[in-house]
């Protein structure tokens, strides 16, 4: 294991081969992957080493699914509907906090 002080130099200093934690798309998972390639000293591509997958650096988060987005677009089409007049009169309730 990496004491604190080494562990903050090795990571400022990334090459290319060194192994960083990343999302992989393709096993649907957070995996160990190689760095491909850099730009600027930060990973641009990395290749999963559980299924070899190449694929852009997503700083291990994971993409939204599609029935998220769909979920979101759906939300917007809704609120775009909505009277801006309606919208204002839900937000003074009785019993609600006033600024």
């Amino acid at each position: 294991m990496l004491s604190g002080r080494q562990g903050r130099h090795a990571m400022s200093e990334l090459r290319l081969g060194d192994v960083i934690d990343d999302w992989c798309v393709k096993c649907r998972r957070l995996t160990n992957h190689s760095i491909v390639s850099l730009v600027d000293r930060q990973p641009a591509k990395v290749r999963c080493r559980s299924c070899y997958a190449d694929h852009d650096y997503r700083r291990e988060q994971q993409p939204p699914s599609k029935k998220d987005l769909k979920k979101a677009a759906l939300f917007g089409q809704v609120l775009a509907k909505i009277d801006p007049s309606a919208a204002d009169t839900t937000d003074n309730k009785p019993g609600g906090k006033r600024p």
